[in-house]
């Protein structure tokens, strides 16, 4: 054990043993001379404490000390009534601090219990509970500012980790400190409870045991009942204060003194004022000359000095912020911030930026977040740290989608108006101004508030600005998520899944496949809109076969055929019939004998004419479906399935191959056309 645990193992065992055992008084002054520094220490620990969260066992002190405080109680109380001699503390408390003198002592005593029960305890009390319960209201906001600041790119994910950690500190701090100044509440009462008990009791002592009468002993037991009340209610208002400083810190993190020093005496014009105050009270009326004067003349020199050091320190503050500021251009690793690119922007005109100003009522940031979010459910990936950034270049209502730098998209949006987009069943055209849905530029129309009850009714789908570019945003990020995944992303993955699968990670990486490979594989999966959630099939998997082969692009297609269910229920409705289109042998046998093997992988060589005739009859085909309101699937046989999907991706990207051993047994299929070349 450390010295420290054994040493507050100590202090609470004291505490037990006073409770049982008498102990002398010679013992009895040491402890009650311990308890007076440890409030000491406490007190101006919780003034000179940064903030609150240095002080997080403060609850767990205020319990100890209590105890400790009521055993010494019990300890003097024993003394006085069975020897009359509770030690050198209690007698000097008893006599010197009560002036020798009954009445006086009694005075004192019930002055400090007044201003601890009513005055300090009280206050506190509320402040506690009224801390506790804004903490506790406000969390969700400090949550939502996290994150706006992760996806804002202002923080890290470990900085947003301390942060929510932080928050949840306090929590628990300010939760603890309601009920523990319960304890102090008590404290106080018990004290003079205790004292009524000792006054009885020793007076009773003093008749019935020492034939003592009965203003003798009241005298003689009374001052020493006194003394031990005082001598336990000078701590115990030392640690009431120090429980109401705690509690009442408005800055949460600054030093006490220096904070309260700097605002109530930092300030030249008030220290003039009341200088000049102080001098014409000594002046106009009957007080003391010479202390008002004196004292006034005091404030005044005071602030002409702190008026003198202000200005200094104002010089040599913009000295500083100079100096500061030509040290920063002649740093070179400014020039090396400058060479980060940023994963996902979004930038927008200052017409925009009241969607992205939480202060505004704008939400876009939570809708970040809500992104991030869904992207991660529904694919299996973490999104990286989309920054959002105004651009005064930018038209006031136009935003752009950058990747990587480069510009990939763009949009523009009417900030006061609803896009109105009919799905392809209304007939009763509404006004507005025509436009085009950025994400899937489809015919839209832009309408006011006014119309928009009207254009719901009719059936048209409305749909307001913030919700338009977290749309066109999710489809963007969709599209390029396999370009985004990087080996620090799958390697992150691959600690994950080694937690919990630690032989299977063990065998694969890096005996088998390297990350970088690994990586390949997850990215062909993600250009297809596969969720590469379920690591742990795609890993066994991958483990099965990579002994055979290192072929990314051949592992891909086993890993699919593993994912045959995910894949079905991504594209075959159960208990429905899906219409497809499948591909004619002769096409297949003719890209099977254009492909051609190479140290870097296989590409395909197939002659131009045949291709143009290939993606024409691929065309035809999807027209077929779309005419239909079906989503454009082609089927194909395994072997062949990833050279078709790379020989037309760049001709129709939202084409869907499958193969046959990626579908489940249970799926009904009907094939509606064939892509085929005379």
């Amino acid at each position: 054990m450390r010295k420290a645990d054994i040493g507050v193992a100590l202090y609470i065992l004291a505490a037990f043993i006073m409770f049982i055992v008498p102990i002398p008084s010679q013992l009895l002054d040491v402890l009650l001379a311990c308890n007076i520094a440890v409030a000491f220490s406490v007190l101006f620990g919780c003034m000179f404490a940064k903030e609150v969260l240095e002080l997080s066992f403060f609850p767990t002190v205020l319990l100890f000390t209590t105890i400790f405080r009521i055993a010494l109680n019990v300890s003097s109380t024993r003394l006085i009534l069975t020897t009359g001699d509770p030690g050198n503390v209690v007698s000097t408390f008893g006599s010197y601090v009560g002036g020798n003198d009954l009445i006086v002592g009694a005075i004192i005593f019930i002055i400090l219990i007044l201003i601890q029960f009513m005055v300090i305890n009280k206050g506190s009390e509320r402040v506690a509970e009224v801390t506790a319960r804004f903490t506790l209201d406000a969390m969700p906001g400090k949550q939502m500012a996290i994150d706006a600041d992760l996806n804002t790119g202002a923080i890290d994910d470990a900085e947003a980790k301390l942060r929510r950690d932080k928050i949840q500190d306090e929590s628990s701090f300010f939760g603890s400190m309601d009920g523990a100044v319960k304890y102090v509440k008590g404290d106080a009462t018990a004290g003079l409870l205790i004292t009524a008990v000792n006054i009885i009791g020793g007076i009773a002592m003093g008749v019935l045991r020492q034939d003592m009468d009965a203003g003798a002993a009241l005298n003689k037991y009374a001052v020493l009942t006194i003394g031990d009340g005082l001598v336990s209610q000078i701590p115990s208002l030392l640690i009431s204060l120090s429980t109401g400083i705690l509690v009442t810190k408005g800055s949460k993190e600054a030093d006490f003194g220096t904070v309260l020093v700097s605002q109530f005496f930092g300030v030249p014009k008030v220290l003039y004022l009341v200088g000049s105050v102080l001098i014409g009270l000594g002046i106009l009326t009957p007080l003391s000359n010479v202390v008002f004067i004196s004292l006034g003349c005091f404030f005044i020199v005071v602030g002409r000095i702190i008026s003198g050091t202000i200005g200094v320190a104002e010089i040599e503050s913009e000295v500083d912020m100079d100096e500061a500021s030509a040290e920063e251009i002649r740093q070179p690793e400014n020039v090396n911030s400058l060479l980060q690119v940023d994963p996902i922007e979004l930038e927008f005109g200052y017409g925009i930026i009241p969607l992205a100003d939480v202060n505004q009522g704008g939400d876009l940031l939570d809708r970040v977040v809500m992104i991030r979010r869904q992207i991660a459910l529904e694919l299996g990936t973490i999104v990286p740290i989309i920054r959002l950034r105004d651009n005064i270049q930018l038209n006031p209502n136009q935003y752009i989608i950058k990747i990587k730098g480069v510009q990939v998209s763009e949009g523009e949006i009417l900030f006061d108006h609803y896009m109105a987009m009919n799905p392809g069943y209304v007939e009763e055209e509404i006004t507005g101004i025509p436009t085009f849905e950025p994400s899937f530029h489809l015919p839209a129309i832009w309408i006011t508030e006014g119309q928009r009850e009207r254009a719901e009714s009719l059936g048209y789908t409305v749909v307001d600005p913030p919700s338009i570019i977290a749309t066109h945003l999710t489809e963007v990020i969709r599209q390029y998520i396999a370009e985004l995944l990087t080996r620090q992303d799958v390697q992150n993955l691959v600690n994950n899944i080694k937690e919990t699968n630690p032989s299977l990670v063990e065998e694969l990486v890096p005996k088998l496949l390297g990350i970088g490979e690994i990586q390949k594989v997850l990215q062909n999966l993600l250009k297809e809109g596969i969720s590469v959630r379920d690591l742990l099939t795609i890993f066994e998997t991958l483990a099965d076969y990579s002994a055979s082969t290192r072929d990314t692009d051949i592992l891909t297609e086993y890993v699919r055929q593993s994912l045959k269910r995910a894949i079905s229920g991504k594209y075959f409705p159960a208990n429905e019939t899906t219409s497809v289109i499948t591909l004619d042998p002769k096409i297949e046998q003719e890209i099977m004998n254009s492909v051609k093997q190479t140290e870097q992988g296989a590409y395909l060589a197939i002659d131009p004419e045949q291709t143009k005739a290939i993606i024409a009859s691929v065309g035809d085909e999807i027209q077929k479906l779309e005419n239909l309101g079906k989503n454009p699937i082609i089927i194909t046989s395994p072997i062949v399935r990833m050279y078709f999907k790379r020989l037309t991706e760049d001709y129709y990207r939202d084409l869907i191959v499958v193969s046959y051993n990626e579908i489940e047994s249970n799926i009904e299929l009907q094939s509606v056309g064939m892509v085929t070349i005379a």
